[in-house]
C-alpha cells in the first residue's frame, strides 16, 4: 500500500483517523500499532512476522540494558552486541546475501555460495536502523527503556514512515510516545503538508517519470545530445520529488497524529558543494551515519588519516545501504573522492 493509493487515501488513513481519536488516549499506541502491522502487511503477510520479532528482541534487549546499565555494565554491553548482531544479522541475509554471494561465485567463476532469491523486505533498512537507534540510545543514556510494548512496537512499526522514512531517532519520539498533543491546527498543518507531498509525487515526479523512463530504454547512442539532457534532468526532478514527497507525505502523516518529524529534503539542488549536497539530501540518514557510525568511530577527533577513513567506511555503507548493487557502492565511493 502507498500513500498516492486511491485505498490508503479513501479508505484506510480515514479508518485509521477516525478509530484512533474516537479511542482513549491509553489505546492510541495499540491503535497505531495494529494498523501499522496491517499496512505493513497488506502487501507481504509473512515478513509481518520478520517485523515483530525484530520488534521482540529489541523490546527485551533494551530493558536488560536499561536494568543492568549501572549495576551490571558489562553484561549491558553484551546484550547491546547481540542486538546490534541479530538486527544486522537480519538485514544481511534479507537484503545482502545474494548480492555477496553472486559477486563471489562470479570473482570464483563457480557457484560455490549458493544463493537464497529472498524476496526484500519492503522498509526492512529503515524499520532495522530505528530499532538500533533505540537499544543504542538506551545503553548511551540519551533515552529512557521503553517498558510499554506497544509503545515501542508503534514506534518501529509506524506507518507514516516506515516504507520510505524519515528514520526516526528514538530518543527524538520517545517522549511523543509516552505523551502527545492532539489538536485542530496541528492536523490541519499535517494535512496541508500530507496535500503538498502528495502534489509532489503524483503531480511531478510521475510526470517526469513518463518522461525519464521511456529515454533510458533506448540506447544512449540513439538519444542524442538533446534527448540525453533531457532524460538527466527528468530523471533528476523525478526522484528527487518522489522522494521529498513520500518524506513530506510521512511529516504530514505524523503531524496528524500527534507526532513531529524533522524535515527530510532541504533544497539540496541548490548545494555549493558534495558536502553541503550530503547535508540536505535524506537529513536523516545523514544523521543517522554520524551519530551511529561516523562519530563512534572516532569522527575527526583521531588525525586526518583516521577522518578519512571514517569518511569511506560512511560513504561506503551510505553506498550499501541505498541498495545491494555495486553500481551504489560505486556511488558512494565516488561521492567520497569529490569530497
Amino acid at each position: 500500500m502507498v500513500f498516492s493509493s486511491t485505498v490508503f487515501l479513501l479508505i484506510f488513513l480515514p479508518v485509521v483517523a477516525g478509530i484512533y481519536f474516537l479511542c482513549p488516549r491509553k489505546a492510541r499506541n495499540t491503535v497505531l500499532l495494529l494498523f501499522s502491522l496491517l499496512f505493513y502487511g497488506w502487501g507481504e503477510p509473512v515478513y509481518v512476522f520478520l517485523m515483530i520479532a525484530t520488534i521482540t528482541v529489541d523490546y527485551i534487549c533494551g530493558y536488560i540494558i536499561g536494568r543492568d546499565l549501572d549495576s551490571k555494565p558489562k553484561r549491558a554491553k553484551v546484550t547491546l552486541i547481540i542486538s546490534i548482531v541479530i538486527n544486522l544479522a537480519l538485514l544481511g541475509v534479507f537484503k545482502y546475501y545474494d548480492f555477496f554471494a553472486g559477486t563471489l561465485n562470479s570473482l570464483l567463476g563457480r557457484g560455490v555460495f549458493p544463493t537464497l532469491g529472498l524476496t526484500l523486505p519492503i522498509g526492512i533498512s529503515f524499520y532495522t536502523f530505528q530499532a538500533l537507534s533505540y537499544v543504542i540510545d538506551v545503553y548511551r543514556r540519551d533515552a529512557r527503556v521503553q517498558k510499554n510494548i506497544a509503545a515501542f512496537g508503534t514506534y518501529v512499526t509506524l506507518f507514516p514512515q516506515l516504507i520510505a522514512g524519515p528514520i526516526v531517532r528514538y530518543a527524538d519520539v520517545d517522549d511523543q510516545l509516552r505523551e502527545r498533543t492532539h489538536s485542530l491546527t496541528l492536523f490541519a498543518s499535517g494535512c496541508r503538508t500530507f496535500i503538498c507531498g502528495l502534489a509532489k509525487k503524483v503531480l511531478i515526479a510521475n510526470t517526469m517519470a513518463a518522461v525519464a523512463d521511456p529515454l533510458f530504454e533506448n540506447p544512449a547512442s540513439s538519444l542524442g545530445v538533446l534527448g540525453t539532457w533531457i532524460a538527466i534532468i527528468a530523471y533528476t526532478f523525478q526522484i528527487f520529488f518522489d522522494f521529498s514527497g513520500y518524506s513530506d507525505m510521512a511529516i504530514g502523516l505524523g503531524k496528524m497524529f500527534g507526532f513531529s518529524f524533522r524535515e527530510n529534503f532541504y533544497y539540496p539542488y541548490v548545494s555549493e558543494s558534495i558536502t553541503e549536497f550530503w547535508r540536505r539530501w535524506h537529513i536523516s540518514l545523514s544523521k543517522w551515519f554520524r551519530e551511529y557510525v561516523y562519530i563512534p568511530l572516532g569522527g575527526n577527533r583521531k588525525g586526518v588519516g583516521r577522518t578519512y577513513f571514517n569518511l569511506f567506511c560512511v560513504w561506503l555503507l551510505t553506498g550499501l545501504w541505498h541498495g545491494a548493487s555495486w553500481n551504489f557502492v560505486l556511488w558512494g565511493l565516488y561521492y567520497f573522492a569529490l569530497l
